[in-house]
């Protein structure tokens, strides 16, 4: 980003801008070049030992997603937003998962497999400790989330982060099992209704002194 660019762009405006969309305007739709610079944030998000233990899933099908609301909470966001993404951990993180990052990385940075041996092995040693990877897998998902939408807000798409959902029914609708993950969080993508009364409400948030230590 040059310098005028960042002059130009103000990021406390971009996330004052941003709230849960509760109504979408179901006629107005993602363009295809909008569409790409979110999915590369999702490529481009942040995990830890950078192993990446999800699968993002974009719904645009409107049958498909007419299902959704019932297993919603009863909340349409799903069914009117132009893309629905279904955030999902890998139904399991095992060593061969860790072999073909370890690929990846040699072959996108011209280095051996043998100079990557430790860093493999310090991750397959992660692999035997007694932490839940199911949790652990979760939560990197909502590292990916946070990165999603705070790169709609920058380029003025109207998100909602949603866990508010029944996961299993999603798996089924969606034939996620088959694919090798599972639900865990999801976010409507697209831009908020005219009548969304929630986009003109004052965003609440505590003042810094009240979160924010400094030592």
């Amino acid at each position: 980003m040059t310098t005028i660019e960042k002059e130009n762009f103000d990021l406390t405006n971009v996330l004052t801008r941003r709230y849960a969309t509760k109504k979408f305007d179901s006629s107005r739709k993602l363009d295809d070049a909008t569409y790409r610079q979110l999915e590369n944030s999702l490529l481009l998000s942040a995990s830890s030992f950078g192993l990446q233990p999800w699968k993002f899933v974009f719904v645009t099908d409107p049958e498909i997603k007419a299902q959704l609301p019932a297993f919603s909470w009863g909340q349409n966001q799903p069914q009117d937003c132009s893309h629905l993404v279904v955030i999902c951990r890998i139904s399991e993180l095992n060593e061969e998962h860790i072999d073909r990052y370890i690929q990846k990385i040699a072959s996108t940075r011209g280095v051996t497999l043998e100079s990557l041996e430790s860093y493999s092995g310090m991750m397959k040693g992660f692999l035997k400790s007694p932490s839940d990877k199911i949790h652990w897998m979760e939560k990197q998902c909502y590292i990916a989330l946070g990165t999603l939408l705070t790169a709609a807000a920058a380029l003025g798409v109207d998100a909602c982060p949603m866990e508010g959902f029944d996961a299993k029914a999603y798996d089924q609708i969606l034939g996620l099992s088959e694919k090798g993950c599972h639900s865990v969080v999801v976010c409507p993508l697209g831009y908020r209704a005219e009548d969304d009364h929630y986009a003109k409400l004052a965003k609440v948030r505590f003042d810094a002194e009240d979160i924010v230590i400094k030592i």
